[in-house]
């Protein structure tokens, strides 16, 4: 039996075919018009400066700049949205086995803590700038790109493990 007649080869080639789908979209109409990127990167550094405030850090704050005192700052462009991530995620819960509404709700569920993980890069590597210069460029082109596919494939693991199964409404003897 050839692997792509699995049922493995099956929910992969759905997987690539549906991020293909995606990334063909992203990349000739979304990323172009840019305003999905803005809007959602604009939304992060809002949310970050919100946590650098709580955390007592004194920051600055504008469109898709953020930064502590007088570092630098973290700009975000296109790629730091987190949609591609996101898209990744998608394709691979559309694509697994399992019944639409725990789907959808995990696809939500799911988004949001990408979401949250790409604030928490954000305001790490805000931090990284004044505590630790040296390692901006490690942090940000390296260990952020790890934790978002480790991410990605824990989340596709948890989705794997229980999204298909089906729940037990009663006790039975």
């Amino acid at each position: 039996m050839r692997w792509y007649k699995s049922e493995v080869g099956d929910i992969l080639l759905k997987v690539a075919g549906i991020y293909l789908l995606w990334y063909l979209i992203y990349q000739f109409f979304l990323l172009p018009n840019g305003s999905l990127d803005q809007w959602v990167n604009i939304n992060i550094v809002s949310v970050s400066a919100g946590i650098l405030e709580i955390l007592g850090y004194d920051f600055y704050a504008a469109g898709r700049l953020i930064g502590i005192g007088e570092s630098a700052g973290v700009y975000l462009d296109d790629s730091c949205s987190g949609i591609s991530a996101i898209g990744l995620f998608v394709g691979f819960v559309i694509a697994y086995p399992g019944a639409w509404i725990p789907r959808i709700a995990y696809i939500i569920i799911g988004i949001g803590i990408v979401y949250l993980a790409n604030i928490i890069r954000i305001v790490v590597l805000a931090i990284t700038h004044i505590k630790a210069t040296e390692m901006i460029v490690v942090t940000s082109d390296y260990s952020t790109v790890i934790i978002f596919y480790l991410l990605i494939f824990a989340l596709g693991t948890v989705w794997a493990a229980y999204g298909d199964k089906p729940r037990v409404t009663g006790a039975s003897l």
